[in-house]
């Protein structure tokens, strides 16, 4: 039996027709009353009535095709700065901005997303210099492997 998160990928590859917009995460919580999130994101963002649209598509498609017999809860919407990095896309249109990387290692690496591949992320680290207010940039590579999560950090200067 197809299990209900790949029956909602299902419908959202059907949903989800523009090239731009990509799925970041599902998550299905609860017992007595399911909870159903979808996290959406876009090369260049997604909005509010976006998210909508492919709220009440995914939600009118799992009702006429009766997936589930109790009560739900259905989320969509775009990850939120609290939500970590998971995808190749994602890392991409945060070239520029600012990381912090937790390493598998425990390390925390922070500084300037610089780059982007299959493999591995570029980061201009921020280093403190020992006794020193100074800090010190050095470009630091970091393989996907080895990253346990990423997530953007504000900025408010």
């Amino acid at each position: 039996m197809i299990g209900l998160d790949e029956k909602i990928k299902a419908y959202l590859g059907e949903i989800i027709t523009e090239p731009q917009y990509f799925i970041v995460d599902i998550v299905i919580s609860g017992n007595d009353k399911l909870k159903i999130v979808v996290l959406l994101d876009g090369d260049e963002g997604v909005s509010i009535d976006y998210c909508a649209s492919v709220s009440r598509q995914l939600a009118h498609r799992m009702e006429e095709d009766e997936v589930l017999e109790k009560a739900y809860v259905l989320e969509v919407s775009s990850p939120g700065l609290d939500h970590p990095l998971t995808n190749l896309r994602q890392y991409l249109k945060n070239i520029g901005r600012k990381v912090k990387v937790d390493t598998t290692d425990g390390k925390a690496i922070r500084g300037e997303l610089l780059e982007a591949k299959e493999d591995f992320i570029l980061v201009n680290q921020e280093i403190k210099e020992k006794g020193k207010k100074k800090i010190k940039l050095e470009e630091t590579k970091v393989s996907f492997e080895n990253i346990d999560k990423t997530k953007v950090l504000v900025s408010f200067k």
